[in-house]
Parts: structure tokens; sequence; C-alpha cells
């Protein structure tokens, strides 16, 4: 309980700095920022996996496609 609190503060504390520091519009581009960031790293997993899946069904069809040829 503690330290959830502990956490809590700190946060508190780090965004009001930033308010204080770079005002109200300069803290919202930076949450904007990280959203995006966010995003595109998400964006990013999902495509590494989708390659994967790819890479994985194309070599199932070129190993079918060489035995049906030569066999």
């Amino acid at each position: 309980m503690q330290s959830t609190l502990i956490g809590f503060y700190i946060s508190v504390i780090i965004i009001g700095l930033l308010f204080a520091y770079g005002g109200y519009e300069e803290t919202m581009r930076l949450f904007a920022y990280l959203d995006l960031q966010f995003r595109f790293l998400i964006f990013k997993i999902r495509m590494y996996f989708m390659a994967r899946k790819l890479k994985k069904g194309l070599n199932i069809s070129t190993i079918k496609q060489k035995e049906s040829t030569h066999g």
C-alpha cells in the first residue's frame, strides 16, 4: 500500500513539474508524442508476428511446390 502511494505522489510531482516548466501546451505535446510512440511500438510488434506467420506460410508452400515438381 505504501509503495503505490509513493509512486502516485512521484507521478503527480513529475507531472506538476512538467506543467511548471513547459506549460500546458508543451506537456500535452509530450504526452501526445509518448502516445504515438506507444502505438507505433504495438504496431511494430503486430507486424513482427504477421511477418513471422507469412514467412512460415511461404516456406510451407515452397516446400510443397518443390515436392510436387520433383516427385
